[in-house]
């Protein structure tokens, strides 16, 4: 299951946590004021938010540290696999025919969310998908042991886990929920579109209009906050996403910019004297980034626009981006046939 922090989870955590001084298998057990970063964190949602500190210190003793959380984030959150690989766990035919089957029933909010937000109901369906398979697996960990787990006892990102279980405990104050109840990914990612607690608080929203931004059961609001989620990040409708290409001569090696980061961009004019050719005509000062897949027989090379670099930003890997892209047209295809 892939979630918004899988971008950093990869195979150098384990190193991390070793250097760090942290074995990744601790005992479990609850959260009692004897452990050092209890009490600092009561302190912190006093100070911050207001919160009874007494009933902060409840909480946290009824949130255990999970080995199984911790020996998931010290391994790579997925095996490093090739495009020709990683692709065939996403795109294939039930996700598809799901997907098709997801916008049927519920085609008046997908084309509400398009209407409101300028997301086409595909990309929304596609982050679903790839993200729960529909809302089909959410995740079982609970999310309060999932942040207290990281955020106490795993140096390498506590600081960042430690802010998500902040907003998580503000969250379910503000929406009434019982926050020993909630459950996500090993990381304390939540419901159909595994929405990390900060993302929850920025993107999420009540698209029914029933009072509730509730993103775990509800798939409306789901939709709703996916779409909100892109709009806010400056999808484009209606524009293209990535391009194959060919390339040619010795240069063209020179063009890939995914070494200097997602947000790393070239102009196809430039990508051109080095040896690229787009496969769709593109203006020549069109910014995009350059990379290649491994296909298994052979190597493919992709352009990726503007709309790329958005979905990057729900996840960022290539890969993740372009398995989205992908699932989007076939299940558009599908569903048009």
């Amino acid at each position: 299951m892939i979630d918004h922090v899988s971008g950093w989870l990869r195979s150098n955590a384990l190193v991390a946590l070793l250097t760090a001084g942290v074995s990744p298998v601790l005992m479990a057990g609850p959260y009692t004021a004897e452990h050092p970063a209890v009490e600092p964190f009561v302190e912190e949602m006093r100070t911050e938010y207001g919160f009874n500190p007494q009933h902060v210190r409840q909480l946290l003793e009824q949130a255990e540290r999970k080995d199984a959380i911790l020996e998931a984030i010290s391994r790579p959150a997925e095996r490093v696999r090739p495009w020709h690989e990683y692709r065939k766990i996403f795109i294939t035919d039930k996700r598809i025919a799901d997907g098709v089957a997801f916008w049927e029933q519920h085609a008046e909010a997908l084309a509400r969310a398009e209407e409101v937000y300028g997301v086409e109901p595909e990309v929304i369906l596609a982050i679903i998908g790839v993200e729960t398979f529909y809302g089909g697996n959410k995740g079982s960990h609970r999310v309060i042991d999932a942040l207290t787990t990281l955020g106490f006892d795993y140096p390498p990102r506590a600081d960042f886990f430690r802010r998500q279980l902040k907003s998580y405990l503000v969250l379910t104050r503000e929406q009434q929920v019982d926050p020993l109840t909630l459950t996500g990914s090993y990381a304390g990612a939540m419901g159909f579109p595994q929405f990390i607690p900060s993302s929850y608080q920025a993107y999420a929203v009540d698209f029914d209009e029933d009072g509730v931004r509730d993103i775990w059961n509800n798939p409306v609001d789901a939709i709703g906050s996916v779409a909100n989620y892109f709009a806010e990040h400056k999808w484009r409708h209606g524009e293209t996403v990535a391009v194959p290409a060919r390339v040619s001569g010795d240069d063209y090696a020179k063009g890939f910019t995914l070494e200097r980061g997602l947000e790393a961009k070239i102009s196809v004019a430039e990508l051109k004297k080095l040896g690229w050719a787009p496969q769709v005509e593109l203006d020549d000062a069109t910014e995009v980034m350059a990379f290649e897949f491994d296909a298994g027989d052979h190597q493919q090379y992709w352009l990726g626009l503007h709309n790329l670099h958005v979905i990057t930003r729900y996840n960022r890997s290539v890969m993740y981006a372009m398995v989205v892209h992908q699932l989007a047209d076939l299940i558009r295809e599908a569903r048009d046939q």
